[in-house]
């Protein structure tokens, strides 16, 4: 049978439909309430920062409770926002005519791309008011310190927001890809974070396998490395959250990175589910 064409309409019906259902989940809620009690309340955990800089702490500690809490919500979100739509039999609706596959699984992935970019600007948001806060009353304290001028970078802090933003899309669409062939949530969850996982270490196994010193091992370390990217690269919070130069040429090789991965894995997400039995 023939596949329809994708249509943008269907795309963004789809997929404001799905941000709309996101929000309407409580673990959506409790996930960003507890994120953004978090980086709020980040300047009542000094404490523990070891003697790192005030400042510096505040701001990795807001970008680990985006990359964190944003990883639990996207393969979550993900993971529950398909299988409703299977468990409910109401895909069975949405894939009648003209609604093809290809705009299912694509309208499901720019929802929760919708909602891990709600996320991130929120929190990236409160993040920068928090430490513009602090900054001014450090300021007042301590003028010595801030003589040549303030630490924050707002445009900086908001391009870390943006790679985490990408880095939880990359996220999203691998958990996809999972869900489009899966059985059930719990396995797509569980996947979904073992996806995490891999992505965050396989640089240390492309090493592992680069000192191997065989041709095998270096083949393998170089597949691991084409098939999962490497999420150390998305961590660009502590070079530019605060006096670190901006360098927009990094930031766009990330964001072609990411993209590179994104659709690929939407397209194997898309022939997967193509072939599944509903």
């Amino acid at each position: 049978m023939k596949s329809a064409p994708i249509s943008l309409t269907r795309l963004r019906l789809i997929a404001g439909n799905t941000l709309l259902e996101a929000a309407r989940q409580r673990l959506f809620h409790f996930l960003l309430f507890f994120a953004v009690a978090l980086v709020v309340g980040a300047r009542w955990f000094r404490d523990f920062n070891f003697g790192a800089p005030e400042l510096k702490f505040l701001s990795d500690f807001g970008f680990g409770a985006m990359a964190f809490f944003g990883a639990a919500l996207t393969i979550t979100a993900t993971a529950q926002l398909f299988f409703s739509e299977i468990e409910n039999r109401t895909v069975l609706t949405l894939l009648a005519k003209p609604v093809g596959r290809a705009d299912f699984v694509l309208g499901k992935f720019l929802g929760v791309a919708a909602v891990a970019a709600i996320f991130c600007a929120l929190l990236s948001g409160i993040l920068a008011a928090v430490l513009a806060t602090r900054e001014s009353a450090l300021a007042h304290e301590m003028p010595e310190a801030f003589a040549h001028g303030g630490r924050i970078h707002f445009e900086s802090i908001a391009a870390a927001g943006l790679v985490q933003w990408s880095k939880l899309a990359v996220l999203a669409a691998f958990t996809l890809l999972i869900a489009s062939f899966a059985q059930s949530q719990l396995f797509t969850v569980i996947a979904g974070f073992f996806v995490l996982v891999i992505c965050h270490l396989q640089y240390l196994a492309q090493e592992s396998y680069a000192r191997g010193g065989s041709a095998v091992a270096q083949f393998f370390g170089v597949l691991i490395g084409l098939l999962f990217p490497n999420f150390q690269l998305f961590n660009l919070g502590d070079e530019l959250g605060l006096g670190g130069a901006l360098d927009w040429a990094r930031v766009a090789r990330v964001e072609l990175y990411a993209l590179g991965y994104v659709a690929a894995a939407c397209a194997l997400a898309v022939y997967s589910f193509r072939q599944r039995e509903i």
